[in-house]
């Protein structure tokens, strides 16, 4: 029997939300008790837990961090496509990418790209497909894209790269046969990123408030787009220094068309609406 809201006791939904926010910083208002709820109700059964506070009991035992890894896992918002909010890729590739790419070329080093919050990998693709385009402009440079994310599940499907066909919508049709193989048999109706774009993507797990970072400093461009507004003020103000810090100057933050530095203290040049820069 699945569980419902009404079983989830005010008291026992601020326990979740106080330790999904400790680990992850996304915030859980009371308006998201029926969320909570609905994402655990299944994954409670599967555990065998005869209720919420069952639950909660589970996760105060000394070793859970597995189960609460999984719980933010659950909790956390994937929502995704390729090339979504299109004009930040059209402003990287016709604008942006012509120096950052003469840039790295004189510097002897690889163009480098994080994509911060990469869910099931449609973004760090987006941005390597964008990547392996404009090498075929200008030859001679070489790139290098680093995918994380807070959910180990959706890490597992960036890491295959295999999508369902009918999702994946591209600018131009012939990036489909370009950049991406066709399934058959058991995987008929899904394509597949090509070995030659997936080497150059690197996936790792990251909480974006975890002390250090798995990935390059002096970075050239970081996505971090429609995450920021599952923060708090002071999370948000805390993760843009950050970023800040871990891009090479010159280098741009993108951040999503909902979400903007508008309030916070920070030391980026604004480019565009979401697109922003450290100075040099």
């Amino acid at each position: 029997m699945l569980f419902s809201e009404t079983e989830l006791s005010a008291a026992t939904f601020a326990f979740l939300a106080g330790l999904v926010y400790d680990r992850s910083r996304i915030r859980l208002g009371p308006d998201k008790r029926a969320l909570v709820a609905g994402r655990l109700a299944r994954h409670l059964e599967m555990r065998g837990c005869a209720s919420f506070d069952a639950y909660c009991e589970r996760l105060r035992r000394p070793g859970a961090d597995d189960e609460i890894g999984t719980l933010i896992d659950l909790i956390a918002t994937n929502h995704t496509q390729f090339f979504r909010e299109p004009a930040h890729f059209d402003i990287l590739s016709r604008e942006l990418l012509p120096t950052l790419t003469a840039r790295a070329v004189a510097a002897a080093h690889p163009l480098r790209v994080w994509s911060a919050a990469a869910a099931s990998g449609e973004e760090p693709y987006s941005l390597a497909i964008v990547m392996a385009e404009q090498t075929r402009q200008q030859p001679g440079f070489t790139w290098e894209v680093h995918a994380s994310d807070i959910s180990r599940r959706m890490l597992d499907r960036c890491r295959l790269g295999i999508y369902d066909a009918d999702k994946v919508k591209l600018p131009d049709p012939g990036l489909l046969p370009r950049y991406f193989r066709k399934g058959f048999g058991q995987r008929e109706g899904c394509v597949r990123l090509k070995p030659e774009i997936r080497r150059h993507v690197t996936v790792e797990h990251v909480n974006l408030f975890q002390p250090t970072y798995p990935v390059p400093r002096a970075l050239d461009i970081v996505f971090c787009r429609n995450v920021m507004i599952y923060f708090d003020v002071d999370s948000r103000q805390e993760l843009v220094a950050r970023l800040f810090d871990q891009l090479a100057p010159g280098g741009y933050l993108f951040v999503g068309h909902a979400e903007s530095l508008l309030g916070l203290a920070h030391r980026f040049e604004t480019v565009r609406p979401g697109v922003y820069r450290r100075p040099t």
